[in-house]
């Protein structure tokens, strides 16, 4: 069933509120099998959102929309939707029970403008709502269907979860499974090209590619009419996939790199510690993000200066001033450094010019070094980095890290 998500409210448009509702929506229903079509945003305006409904209903024929249900003069959707599928409003006497009920709870009389909530389109099925005060409802005609809910992402959530996805399963035509494979290492050019005549000849699992802020992923989806044949199409497919790019991906759950890693730490029982430069913590915060962590980390250090490098880590003064702190020989150092403070059995390092300043041609900006000691073997891995900026280049950095130590442990 092709559908479009119709977002209400001003202060969507006015950027006071990040709509979270349609990323939400939109992953549920293409897991039922609704292909979304269009995301619409409208302000509290009846006309503009009667033309929208009409506008989205020439190629949809499900609109689902959230916000503007509310006791309030601009709360107009219910009111539209009903117009629009020709409809008229009639008191449902359940949900005026609620109303009272709820007032009554909280100890207010219900003012006049509450009783707005109660008046339902003639024809809807009606959705109770057990954790706010707007209902929500269904409302068709011929093969048209509008689904209103409120825009509060607590009640919408509850909504869907209990009233509205189970009203949509009875409808359901088919099932969509995807798989999102995650990639480091291969840029979004490489990877179409290797996968270039699969996507070409994709008719059923569908293959797309997508970049994000130094990775890559591939999401791949089918559907059928039973979930078991669209998981066997998308298996089937991955296994195609990772024949070409295996090596890049690190992981079929489309999980974060860090939480991969810090998985294989814990599973492994492999305690770890950093020393970050250029970084500035960035590595160690991110592995302290993640629960459980506290089982295998040791502690994270700081050392920018080149007094910390020495002090902290036993890093020789005349190896920072023939190389200077952004080589291989000082990660190097730093690592093996860590190693001797700490007893970890993996100790990793960074080191490198984040930017905007303090390049130059033998040593641009971008370039990073990245030391690692793991049972008593070093290693030191070269990255240059393109020069995005300062915040980039050094969250590229810390992917790195984690990469390394993904590589490393296995």
């Amino acid at each position: 069933m092709k559908t479009a998500i119709l977002s209400v409210g001003t202060e969507i448009l006015f950027g006071q509120i990040t709509n979270t509702n349609t990323v939400f929506l939109s992953q549920q229903l293409n897991l039922l099998g609704f292909d979304v079509m269009y995301h619409y945003t409208v302000g509290d305006n009846s006309a503009r959102l009667a033309e929208l409904i009409e506008m989205a209903f020439r190629d949809c024929d499900l609109i689902i929309t959230t916000g503007g249900l509310g006791p309030t003069e601009d709360d107009l959707t219910k009111e539209t939707a009903c117009a629009a599928l020709h409809d008229e409003l009639v008191v449902h006497e359940p949900s005026m029970q609620a109303l009272l009920e709820r007032a009554k709870a909280y100890g207010k009389p219900m003012t006049e403008n509450n009783y707005k909530q109660a008046m339902m389109p003639s024809r809807a099925e009606v959705f109770s709502n057990a954790v706010g005060s707007a209902p929500g409802m269904a409302l068709s005609e011929g093969e048209k269907m509008i689904i209103c809910m409120p825009g509060p992402p607590r009640e919408m959530a509850w909504m869907w979860e209990h009233r509205v996805r189970p009203y949509l399963e009875k409808l359901q035509t088919g099932v969509i499974y995807y798989k999102t494979l995650r990639l480091f290492g291969i840029g979004e050019s490489s990877l179409e090209t290797e996968l270039l005549d699969l996507i070409d000849a994709q008719t059923d699992p569908t293959i797309a590619t997508y970049a994000k802020e130094g990775e890559c992923s591939v999401r791949v989806a089918s559907k059928r009419t039973t979930k078991e044949e669209a998981v066997a199409a998308v298996e089937a497919m991955t296994e195609k996939i990772s024949q070409r790019v295996g090596a890049y991906i690190y992981s079929y759950d489309d999980e974060e790199l860090a939480e991969v890693v810090s998985k294989k730490l814990l599973a492994r029982n492999i305690s770890v510690s950093a020393c970050e430069s250029c970084t500035g913590g960035l590595f160690s915060g991110a592995l302290t993000d993640l629960p459980g962590i506290s089982k295998v980390f040791d502690r994270g250090l700081v050392t920018y200066t080149y007094g910390a490098k020495m002090e902290e880590l036993g890093v020789k003064e005349e190896t920072l001033t023939a190389y200077t702190a952004e080589s291989s020989q000082v990660a190097k150092e730093m690592a093996e450094g860590l190693a001797k403070k700490t007893g970890s059995r993996l100790c990793i390092s960074v080191t490198g010019i984040a930017g905007p300043g303090g390049g130059t041609p033998e040593k641009p900006v971008g370039l990073i070094y990245i030391g690692c000691v793991f049972d008593g073997h070093t290693q030191v891995r070269e990255v240059r980095m393109r020069n995005v900026s300062r915040k980039w280049n050094r969250h590229y950095a810390v992917l790195c890290m984690f990469d390394i130590i993904h590589q490393i442990i296995g």
